[in-house]
């Protein structure tokens, strides 16, 4: 069997064989890369910048040149006048101009009937082409049939005559004619250029009347008794409404599905009207809490709708031990009380001193099985002495001057053994009021420095190798490094 080559294609230029290595394509046609440049100025070209034309490679410049529009406009910018109509570029012979239409000043080549630009006949490219109705037009040519108002795709519209309109024109030929569909909601169109024989003269006339068309009996409008059709249908408790009808029977309030109430009546009303007529009444059940609904109501069934309260909790006795602690009533779940496993008043749980009204969080139970707030319960059963009042004041409950310390103090009591009380005054240091330091026990108002007697805390504190307590500046002032940056400030000389 005798070899047989491989057919490759073949570059539409120079007609030699196209490798895939050097191939570029345009159009379903193949090129040498040395090839793939434009016929008129001889410019290398790629996807992004080619047109192809009848076998041929122009960039967009010289395509626009040869085979764009002509005339105003589309020279070399917006404003200029092209005249070049390219016969000096190659043969035209099969160009001719079209005697009329949109562009008659333009040659250009005539497409088959049904395949051109539907405006002027002519053959539509690629850099021109503009679409609508699944048609290509020219750019030039993609403007409004009656005002010659340019288009794009947003404000193009495409009318029933396969022609291309302007919103408005398109509006004026075929939209809806009569009142409201002018310029303007209101207005009445009249234009006898696209009204034609529609007599405009006046608003037509609607029957706003339900009950022109009378339904049989139970299956119309439960108000008027007119046939309700779909487009105006309304329901509510499975009967038909007109919208016009479906409004409170009272108040004529326009309703909806939110708001509608469906009353024993077979009426319906709005919230407001049922609640007077078929809601619950009395005390509370008005507009608001608090106020008496009277509506439909007796002088006595008012009176007697009111609630009684009687504030004397001991009318009802509780048996002993079980009552309340303070008044001895008996005490119902919605007043209770609780504390220490006793139940009180809600209006007897208040201070057995001050009487201040008590809660869970404020009140104190007293060994004489009263309740106190916290002041009082620390005035009569709290610890007593020097820091026990309002801070830093002495509290007595026997009338005797609380000013036994001047200094802060004291002066007299029981000293402290083998020498295990405070290490400044040497009284005895009790729970309440120490303060430790390696060790030792001080009282808080002993706590402070030895040298400038300023108050300490831990964070403060430095313990002297003379057994005293310090403060920081006092402690490196006697006890710290001295010399050179060591002073006050770095390059000071302390000689303290």
């Amino acid at each position: 069997m005798p070899f047989v080559a491989i057919e490759h294609p073949k570059c539409v230029k120079c007609t030699k064989s196209v490798y895939a290595a050097e191939e570029r394509i345009a159009g379903g046609y193949k090129w040498h890369k040395m090839c793939f440049k434009c016929e008129l100025c001889g410019k290398f070209l790629d996807s992004t910048n080619c047109a192809e034309h009848d076998k041929e490679l122009y960039c967009k410049n010289c395509h626009g040149r040869k085979y764009g529009p002509k005339g105003y406009g589309f020279g070399g910018g917006a404003g200029c006048l092209s005249t070049d109509n390219g016969e000096h570029l190659s043969n035209v012979s099969y160009y001719h101009t079209k005697p009329q239409g949109a562009s008659e000043s333009r040659s250009m080549a005539m497409a088959p009937e049904g395949e051109g630009c539907p405006r002027c006949g002519g053959f539509v490219y690629m850099a021109e082409q503009m679409l609508a109705k699944g048609r290509s037009w020219h750019r030039e040519c993609f403007k409004c049939a009656t005002c010659t108002k340019r288009l794009d795709s947003v404000n193009c519209c495409e009318g029933s005559d396969k022609d291309i309109y302007c919103k408005v024109c398109y509006g004026k030929k075929f939209g809806p004619k009569g009142y409201g569909y002018g310029q303007g909601a209101g207005a009445l169109q009249s234009d006898p250029a696209y009204n034609g024989d529609v007599s405009t003269s006046r608003a037509p006339i609607i029957d706003t009347s339900t009950t022109t068309i009378k339904a049989k009996a139970g299956e119309g409008c439960p108000r008027c008794g007119g046939v309700v059709f779909a487009a105006e249908q309304v329901l509510a408790k499975g009967s038909e409404w007109h919208k016009k009808c479906f409004k409170c029977k009272d108040c004529n309030k326009t309703l909806d599905s939110i708001i509608a109430c469906d009353g024993p009546d077979r009426d319906v009303y709005c919230k407001t009207c049922y609640g007077k007529k078929w809601g619950p009444h009395g005390y509370g059940f008005a507009c608001g809490s608090g106020f008496l609904q009277t509506d439909g109501l007796t002088d006595e069934q008012i009176a007697g709708s009111r609630p009684f309260y009687n504030p004397d909790t001991t009318s009802i006795k509780a048996e002993k031990g079980e009552g309340c602690p303070r008044c001895g009533g008996k005490v119902f779940a919605a007043e209770q009380q609780l504390a220490k496993g006793a139940m009180w008043h809600k209006i007897c749980f208040n201070c057995a001193t001050c009487h201040r009204p008590l809660d869970s969080t404020l009140a104190c139970d007293g060994p004489d099985k009263e309740v106190y707030c916290r002041s009082c319960y620390g005035k009569y059963f709290g610890p007593k002495g020097f820091g026990y009042g309002h801070s830093p004041t002495l509290v007595s409950t026997k009338g005797e001057s609380t000013m036994l310390f001047s200094e802060a103090r004291p002066t007299s009591g029981n000293k402290s053994r083998n020498g295990n009380g405070c290490l400044r005054c040497g009284y005895e240091v009790y729970a309440a009021e120490q303060m430790i330091s390696k060790n030792k026990l001080w009282h808080k108002r002993c706590f402070t420095c030895a040298d400038c007697s300023k108050s300490l805390d831990s964070t403060s504190l430095n313990d002297g190798p003379d057994g005293d307590i310090h403060c920081r500046p006092c402690y490196a002032k006697y006890f710290g490094p001295k010399g050179c940056g060591f002073g006050m400030g770095a390059g000071v000389l302390s000689m303290a």
